[in-house]
């Protein structure tokens, strides 16, 4: 577990932008199994969070064509929310950042971390505006 006061400004990167934070199972459930389609985001404290992930979330979703929900989790932090967000993402490995989107309750594109890593934030935005595109 990382400090509140360090986490707080990563965490209002996205919730700045209408990302909904989610901190419990439950709420995870709740989003997930929702119609229509979710972003989600797990973020991180690591730099490729701050460099890529992060900037790339906030830029896809600004796009006019986005999902209905935009969540995030925070690795490190709430470790019963980030565990069911990473059942769901199955079989996927679980890393941080990540990010997947659902439509009605599956899982129909993942963004992992090597996906993530030393990319630039428009490319990993670019990825998913085309999965919005096709998706939502």
């Amino acid at each position: 577990m990382y400090p509140e006061y360090l986490v707080e400004p990563m965490r209002k990167e996205l919730t700045n932008v209408g990302f909904e934070e989610l901190k419990s199972a439950q709420e995870v459930d709740d989003a997930i199994k929702s119609e229509g389609t979710v972003l989600v985001v797990v973020n991180s404290v690591c730099g490729c969070a701050a460099a890529n992930a992060r900037p790339a979330a906030r830029a896809a979703a600004a796009h006019e064509k986005h999902p209905n929900k935009l969540v995030t989790v925070f690795a490190g932090m709430e470790k019963e929310a980030v565990d069911q967000v990473r059942n769901y993402m199955m079989p996927f490995p679980p890393s941080s950042p990540a990010m997947a989107l659902f439509k009605d309750g599956k899982l129909v594109h993942m963004i992992e971390r090597h996906q993530i890593e030393g990319r630039p934030a428009q490319m990993i935005a670019d990825n998913l505006i085309g999965a919005f595109e096709q998706y939502c």
